[in-house]
């Protein structure tokens, strides 16, 4: 049972999400695979396609407890980590802790703030902990953000800060799903479906604490021999080498890299990572760490295509 431990609860959990979450297996299967690999995620793609249910629906199959953040405008940094308030009774100032002191937190269109209230997670994300009047508290743990946001070509929204990108594990699309899909969508609309957010509320906790430690601990352990370590770092190194490229990937892309083959491999029921798992992870792992010429935008070119044609140029190791 050990040694398929994480095969299990990860196939578990994606079930149980894919009961509210239509058409969309392996866009549940890398939410997964970030949450276990301790990373944060972002999610993009237009509105109405299940963004923010998705976060719901891990959050409750995990059993932790999620908070969401709709980012404004107006968003200040205090209404994200909190603040001290003085209390005209006791004479002292007491902490009024904000919606990052959770173990989910949606950040629902991240993108439509302001940098600076952006910036706001960036303690959080990379160290745990946030720091209020110079006073630095740890936050729950696991502390996992899932941010959403709609494509930037969209009218009221601000380009995420290159420092931040980088402190997320993964980067998804989240595409339209096929027609069999939507149709099954609407069929359940014909009966007493009152919404896939409600439905959240009856999906089942898949997983214990113990259960979880168990996992990671197994994941830590996953065999990465040395060919694997070089393959990774060949891609991430091609990232800068290629002419379409204005900016490649850093070292912290192939760490991340190597944590999410190895969650994978796991997921699949090994011992050891593979060329394949490494490939399987390449895109959600860069795409957003890797930044194009503008030329390449002429030439009809998009960060998926050139990251697909620089991983095929890369050696795969016997």
């Amino acid at each position: 049972m050990d040694n398929m431990i994480v095969k299990d609860k990860s196939d578990r959990i994606i079930s149980e999400m894919e009961k509210v979450v239509l058409g969309q297996r392996d866009f549940v299967k890398y939410v997964v695979i970030a949450f276990l690999a301790e990373g944060h995620l972002l999610m993009e793609g237009v509105p109405g396609l299940g963004k923010t249910l998705t976060a719901k629906a891990l959050a409750k199959v995990l059993g932790y407890d999620c908070k969401r953040v709709s980012f404004t405008p107006d968003l200040m940094p205090s209404d994200i980590v909190g603040t001290k308030v003085f209390n005209l009774k006791d004479t002292e100032f007491h902490l009024k802790k904000g919606p990052v002191f959770t173990n989910v937190l949606l950040a629902d269109e991240i993108n439509r703030t302001p940098p600076k209230t952006q910036a706001a997670l960036l303690e959080a994300m990379e160290e745990g902990s946030v720091t209020i009047d110079g006073e630095t508290m740890e936050l729950p743990y696991p502390f996992f953000v899932i941010a959403t946001q709609n494509p930037v070509e969209y009218e009221g929204t601000y380009p995420l800060p290159e420092a931040q990108v980088d402190r997320f594990l993964m980067k998804l699309n989240m595409d339209y799903f096929s027609q069999e899909d939507e149709n099954s969508l609407l069929k359940k609309y014909c009966g007493e479906f009152s919404g896939s957010h409600a439905a959240v509320e009856d999906l089942e906790s898949v997983i214990t604490p113990e259960e979880l430690a168990a996992c990671k601990k197994k994941i830590a352990n996953i065999i990465v021999n040395d060919e694997i370590i070089n393959y990774i770092t060949s891609i991430v190194s091609a990232t800068r080498k290629s002419p379409a490229v204005l900016l490649g990937a850093s070292p912290r892309a192939s760490i991340a890299l190597l944590l999410c083959a190895k969650t994978l491999a796991a997921m699949s029921g090994r011992d050891f990572v593979t060329p394949e798992d490494v490939v399987d992870v390449a895109l959600p792992v860069l795409r957003h760490r890797v930044i194009l010429k503008p030329e390449a935008g002429i030439d009809d070119k998009n960060i998926d295509t050139v990251l697909k044609s620089i991983i095929g140029k890369v050696q795969v190791p016997r």
